[in-house]
């Protein structure tokens, strides 16, 4: 079975990376995601912590000043940990508000 996470080849811009995982552009929807090198769905949160440390220093300079958040759902490679940063949505209800 082939993962795409697992060859992992540079299509994309690739911001961070080490033997335990890498940072780099999403294909799909071009924000930074997190991704570790080895091929397993759950892990430690010790492990979570390092892997989230690394998205936030990048995704701190890839949105500025815009908020974020950290996605942790896999919708397409679901058997594969990975993270991605996305922009926290702006909420604006116009005249009259909610």
């Amino acid at each position: 079975m082939s993962c795409e996470l697992c060859d992992a080849q540079e299509l994309t811009r690739w911001y961070y990376q080490d033997d335990f995982c890498f940072v780099a552009e999403c294909e799909s929807c071009s924000v930074p995601m997190v991704v570790l090198r080895e091929h397993r769905r759950e892990v430690s949160a010790a492990e979570r912590e390092v892997l989230f440390g690394h998205l936030e220093q990048v995704a701190e300079e890839f949105f500025g000043d815009k908020e974020f958040f950290f996605d942790g759902l896999r919708r397409q490679i679901p058997d594969h940990f990975h993270a991605h940063a996305r922009p926290r949505p702006v909420m604006w209800w116009g005249p009259g508000g909610v």
